[in-house]
């Protein structure tokens, strides 16, 4: 019934330097931008939303969260982690899991904890092995 996530929205207080964040350090492309939001593509599926404080539709208030994490390939997980510490940003990791994948973890601007996983590439938690399971 439910396939994935196609958005996810972060309340960001100061939305240029979340943007020099996730557009520029991370190099997601901008999709859409409002007065007080923008929209940026993940993948071809996925939208992630920097969102101003304030109501927003449908009661959206915004609010904190644990963290979340983007997916990575292998290769692209070191390249995320030295794009990030480039940039000058402390990272935690990479930290190899038990099944074999590996996550880094840094804070955003706004203290957001943002993971990146080759969990779906690597390990047990590889495409196959997410396949089998569903068999």
């Amino acid at each position: 019934m439910i396939d994935g996530i196609c958005e996810l929205t972060l309340e960001v207080t100061d939305l240029d330097r979340a943007l020099a964040f996730y557009a520029g350090t991370l190099g997601l492309s901008e999709l859409q931008r409002e007065d007080d939001r923008v929209w940026l593509e993940v993948s071809e599926h996925v939208r992630l939303g920097l969102w101003t404080p304030g109501e927003k539709e449908h009661g959206d208030q915004g609010g904190r969260h644990v963290h979340f994490a983007f997916s990575a390939s292998p290769g692209g997980l070191d390249d995320v982690y030295a794009r990030l510490t480039e940039a000058g940003h402390g990272v935690e990791g990479p930290i190899e899991h038990d099944g074999g994948d590996r996550s880094i973890y840094v804070e955003d601007p706004e203290g957001n904890v943002v993971e990146v996983w080759d969990f779906l590439a690597r390990g047990e938690g590889a495409r196959e092995g997410m396949d089998a399971l569903a068999d």
